[in-house]
């Protein structure tokens, strides 16, 4: 990525911080210019995009990309948003973890987005949508399966990029948010799009290509599942036997050493992690 497009200025991170308070800092100077304060409205809906072209060249006839948004809108004199944040999950999340599960209520809507926090929806417009092949946008369960067209991130931020400036008529972000998968959106907003926001924040991601043992474990884990005999090419009638050691692999790759020794201290605590784990194959 040639950093060179976008002024120094516009680059907020902060990578893996130890608290959430830790962000809740670097939003705040982020988003240090007033906003005059309105009453918070969650929505929630879906975006429609008719023949929808992928990078790989292949065309959806129409790719739903839900979301949810706190807040209203606030335009200046010439009609351009001026309070709008954009909030990215990561790899196999949705946006219900920012503000509809229990953890995401204490994580992120329990320490954002109330009354004087960084992030006050009755201050800012805050879109959360569900990335391409994530929780109720378009994804290959709905029904194509393995014929699904092949997206990666460019495809997601550029169906982001229309939710925003067609469905939702926001033509300016303040900030963009982006964890882990989500950060790696937020690195490519940076250079497709250097002038839409003013602020990135990519949060435990880095942006490089996906290689070395990052992409090795991600390959084995794609391995179990495909050379499984009943994978059957994506037509599978039951969970391939291959998504066990999948699961299992992602369970030891996805968490830090350190904070796998804090969750499992011990041998018998260690064992009984894993057997959660496959409490959900029973």
């Amino acid at each position: 990525m040639n950093r060179s497009k976008i002024p120094i200025r516009r680059w907020v991170t902060r990578r893996r911080p130890r608290s959430i308070h830790l962000l809740a800092a670097a939003l705040l100077a982020a988003l240090s210019l007033p906003c005059p304060a309105q009453g918070p409205n969650l929505h929630e809906a879906d975006f429609r995009i008719a023949s929808f072209r992928f990078e790989s060249g292949e065309i959806l006839p129409e790719l739903k990309l839900h979301y949810r948004t706190l807040g209203n809108v606030q335009r200046d004199s010439r009609g351009h948003a001026v309070n709008a944040v954009l909030i990215l999950h990561g790899t196999g999340g949705d946006g219900t973890q920012f503000i509809g599960s229990k953890r995401g209520d204490q994580w992120f809507a329990g320490e954002l987005f109330g009354p004087g926090q960084p992030l006050d929806s009755a201050r800012y417009f805050i879109v959360i949508p569900d990335s391409i092949g994530h929780g109720k946008s378009s994804k290959p369960s709905d029904g194509l399966h393995a014929h699904f067209p092949k997206y990666g991130y460019h495809d997601m931020v550029k169906a982001q990029f229309r939710l925003l400036s067609d469905g939702l008529a926001v033509d300016h972000l303040r900030l963009i948010v982006g964890t882990s998968m989500g950060g790696m959106h937020t690195w490519l907003w940076g250079e497709r799009h250097p002038d839409f926001s003013d602020a990135l924040m990519p949060l435990a991601c880095l942006p490089t290509q996906i290689s070395g043992r990052n992409r090795m474990w991600r390959r084995l884990v794609i391995d179990a599942i495909r050379f499984d005999p009943g994978w059957e090419g994506g037509e599978y009638r039951k969970q391939p036997a291959g998504l066990r050691p999948a699961v299992q692999m992602l369970l030891l790759m996805s968490g830090s050493p350190t904070l796998r020794q804090q969750a499992a201290p011990t041998m018998q605590a260690a064992d009984q992690l894993i057997e959660v784990v496959h409490s959900y194959f029973k």
